[in-house]
């Protein structure tokens, strides 16, 4: 049985700028399909733009106030929110409140640096 303590994973930042702690992956689980990590973004940080040629992800925001960005749809978001991300589109999430953004993020197949592309010069496509 894999059970991981968010308190005994180790932090790493993204190739899109966030602080993921990635609670089960192929890495370090009997999991091979998808990974769960929780992401932490603090008060007015924003991901670089980028998006994901095979992986969907889902966000689920736990903790703080943001605006979800996917290709040329924006929301604010917050506690409660799950947000579908699919494969190929353009994402940033940007936190607009005074706390750090805590969330959790599900992709199917699992995280992957090589995946995700990144696009300083996003216009909403």
């Amino acid at each position: 049985m894999d059970v991981v303590n968010i308190r005994d994973v180790v932090a790493f930042a993204t190739k899109d700028g966030s602080e993921i702690r990635e609670l089960l992956a192929p890495r370090n689980s009997g999991i091979r399909q998808q990974s769960l990590a929780e992401a932490r973004l603090p008060s007015g940080a924003a991901t670089t733009p980028h998006h994901h040629p095979l992986t969907e992800e889902i966000y689920y925001i736990l903790e703080g106030a943001g605006r979800m960005r996917i290709g040329s749809d924006e929301r604010l978001v917050g506690p409660g929110d799950a947000i579908a991300i699919p494969p190929g589109f353009t994402h940033q999430i940007t936190n607009t409140g005074h706390e750090t953004l805590k969330f959790l993020c599900c992709c199917a197949p699992a995280y992957e640096h090589a995946d995700t592309v990144l696009e300083p010069e996003y216009n909403g496509d």
